[in-house]
């Protein structure tokens, strides 16, 4: 019988206004990989929060055991000392300093307040080849992918000497190709004797890695299921994440007539920001009608944020050229005000960092987009501001106590459902949407789907960056594929399948 190397019994976690942890309850063993699932604002980020001694003991009841002994941790220090090492969604990395520098930043390697260099990069190289990723350690955080940087994480974590390493949404970030290769990264950890905590909404991931599968609904245990022992399906563990059935995950869209084209961009090309000789999107020309949805698809990288960051009021890019017609007329949205003021909306992919102010409440945030809606001679109506905020509230069903509640404090499926509310009140007729549903589990997808639908039965045009290719599939009227900052290729609904799509990719990045 495997030892049990963790035990949290009883814990209850309570915040202003909510019990986010109400005696819960989870058991790990050794040298296995143990899955959490659970809606958005279930409790499970918050549940390792404790673990790992970011909430410290004191605020919070019940215990932990862990490795037989019975843990008290006042800050993360404490828990890895023991080796329990958490890696957050949000990666914590300068981009401005070094690999090694960020791997051993507040663990650096030296005596007496002197760094070993030496030591530093010769132990980061070491740990970069373990997690497979060929890059210098003396290469900057700025100059690598997302996927890249994911594993300078686990590799930093492995530079603590972590033996419980919990990962949050792991994989929220990468595309299918790296996704694949950092679960089989775990999967080898695991053949080593490291034990592992993932979090993800990723069903499919889930059943492909882990030992054990515990559903956390509202704060609660609902379940633990057992691979091997207990039938697993995505069915059953949505069941027990929502509490019912979705028998569908894209919600049927009423027939809506597609109208005229709303939106068209010609020939569009922008050059990187710093690196100005470089092309980030080549020669690009893509519409869409009233009442359409229009699905984006690529790997990472491929230009689409930087297509529809560019178009919003060039808030992205430089020596921009290409035409942008409205409604029949050119324009020139020279920025953002500009974009909005053509009721063009931009949601983008980077909600904590560009779409919200997460020290701010949720009132403030609904109507940032459209203050002159809720003013008078530029003076805020505070009663007009927070009816528009409960209203939003009300009609995407946003999970909090108040709307005085500030954004940092909700589940990231409620701060997505925050952000649509802004550029809704805002009133746009044309809407692209970057990555709507990252890290969001999938009871608030469903949600963000129907008001997709919503959306374009009102006649709203909507563009859909997604990495998801089942989301673009079950969403879109029309696909367009990029690659390397190129469209490669367009598909309408009926024609589409993933299959297609990817080899539209492959076939563009062999010169086809």
């Amino acid at each position: 019988m495997a030892k049990t190397l963790l035990e949290m019994k009883n814990i209850t976690k309570t915040f202003p206004g909510v019990k986010a942890l109400d005696n819960v309850n989870l058991l790990v063993e050794e040298g296995e990989i143990h899955a959490l699932v659970g809606e958005n604002g279930a409790g499970k980020s918050t549940l390792m929060n404790v673990l790992s001694g970011i909430y410290p003991y004191g605020t919070y009841e019940g215990d932990i055991i862990y490795d037989g002994e019975l843990c008290k941790f006042t800050k993360i220090k404490d828990s890895e000392e023991k080796g329990i090492v958490i890696i957050h969604q949000e990666l914590a990395l300068i981009p401005y300093m070094t690999i090694g520098e960020n791997m051993f930043l507040g663990n650096e390697r030296g005596k007496k307040a002197k760094i070993d260099w030496t030591e530093t990069y010769g132990q980061a190289d070491k740990h970069l080849q373990t997690v497979g990723l060929k890059e210098s350690s003396r290469t900057l955080i700025k100059d690598i992918g997302v996927g890249k940087q994911q594993l300078v994480e686990i590799a930093k974590a492995l530079a603590k000497n972590a033996k419980l390493l919990i990962l949050d949404e792991p994989t929220a970030s990468l595309n299918e190709t790296d996704s694949k290769a950092l679960l089989d990264l775990l999967l080898k950890f695991k053949q080593e004797g490291m034990t592992c905590i993932i979090i993800s909404h990723k069903l499919n991931e889930v059943a492909y890695v882990a030992d054990k599968i515990t559903v956390i609904r509202d704060g609660s245990t609902i379940e633990t299921m057992v691979k091997g022992k207990d039938e697993i399906n995505e069915d059953r563990i949505i069941r027990g994440m929502v509490g019912r059935e979705i028998a569908d995950r894209f919600p049927k869209r009423p027939d809506v007539k597609i109208g005229e084209v709303n939106l068209e961009v010609k020939n569009w090309t922008v050059h990187h920001p710093l690196y100005t000789e470089r092309k980030v999107v080549d020669d690009v020309s893509i519409n869409v009608r009233k009442g359409e949805v229009v699905g984006i698809s690529g790997l990472m990288g491929a230009g689409r944020t930087e297509l529809a960051m560019s178009i919003f009021g060039k808030s992205y890019g430089t020596n921009i050229s290409g035409k942008l017609v409205i409604n029949g007329k050119e324009v020139q949205l020279k920025a953002v005000r500009d974009a909005i003021d053509h009721k063009l909306a931009y949601v983008t992919e980077d909600r904590k960092g560009n779409g919200l102010i997460l020290s701010n409440p949720i009132k403030i945030n609904t109507t940032l987009a459209n203050l002159n809606a809720i003013s008078s001679h530029r003076v805020i109506d505070k009663d007009k501001e927070y009816a528009v905020a409960v209203e939003y509230k009300e009609k995407l069903k946003t999970k909090c106590p108040t709307v005085e509640q500030n954004v940092g404090n909700l589940s990231g499926g409620n701060q997505q459902k925050v952000l649509l509310a802004k550029w809704m009140f805002a009133d746009p007729d044309i809407l692209i949407l970057d990555e709507p549903t990252r890290g969001i589990d999938v009871g608030a997808k469903y949600e963000i789907y129907c008001i997709i639908n919503q959306l374009v039965a009102a006649g709203k045009s909507v563009i859909m960056i997604s990495s998801e290719l089942p989301e673009v599939l079950g969403m879109s009227d029309r696909i367009y594929v990029m690659n390397e900052g190129k469209i490669v290729g367009e598909v309408s609904r009926e024609e589409a399948t993933q299959e297609k799509i990817m080899s539209y990719i492959l076939r563009s990045s062999k010169g086809e």
